[in-house]
């Protein structure tokens, strides 16, 4: 494994640079790739298979990210409770509030959509990723907020968790520039398959 960039500023450069290459590419990817979120359903149900009563986070897909929404549907329909993100006034780890199919949400911030202040507050051991970009380390590349980040930290501290980042097979690069508190990922599922991370 390559070490991480430890220059503060050097890192910042090179993520911002692959963000917005990532963003145009994946952009191309959304419009080009036909049925992905049925192939991505498929992949994860394949791959993973929590047991009913599991806490499966996800996200409501915002702009050009592939559409979980089939995977949360299919685990739902298995026995697992969903959960969706809601970001925090504080900008610390994200809350999770628990969410069926049939629910409607309310906006959030950046573009969100979340459930209610009345949703019941969770803690998810699987959890769902959105992501610009991934590699074969277990590296994600966000947005910049490090929500994910500092989320998965603290749900680490204290219970077994499995994080899966959720992409287009296109936003896969050789390597996403990574400083030390940035958190790895269990594993990625894309609309062409999955791919589990041996930590």
């Amino acid at each position: 494994m390559t070490d991480p960039i430890l220059d503060p500023e050097e890192l910042s450069r090179a993520k911002a640079e692959l963000r917005q290459r990532m963003a145009r590419q994946r952009e191309a990817l959304a419009a080009d790739t036909a049925d992905a979120a049925n192939r991505l359903a498929m992949h994860l149900s394949g791959a993973v298979a929590p047991s009913s009563g599991t806490v499966v986070s996800g996200y409501w897909p915002m702009r050009d990210e592939i559409d979980p929404r089939p995977c949360l549907t299919a685990l739902w329909s298995a026995g697992c409770r969903i959960a969706l993100p809601v970001v925090p006034d504080d900008k610390q780890a994200l809350i999770f509030r628990a969410w069926e199919p049939d629910e409607e949400l309310v906006p959030g911030p950046y573009g969100t959509s979340e459930p209610g202040p009345e949703a019941e507050v969770v803690y998810p051991t699987l959890l769902l990723v959105p992501l610009l970009a991934f590699d074969r380390r277990g590296r994600r590349l966000g947005y910049g907020g490090g929500y994910y980040d500092r989320t998965l930290a603290a749900l680490r501290e204290w219970q077994t968790i499995q994080a899966i980042g959720v992409a287009f097979a296109g936003q896969e690069v050789d390597a996403v520039p990574a400083g030390a508190h940035d958190a790895l990922l269990n594993g990625f599922v894309t609309e062409a398959g999955f791919i589990d991370i041996s930590e």
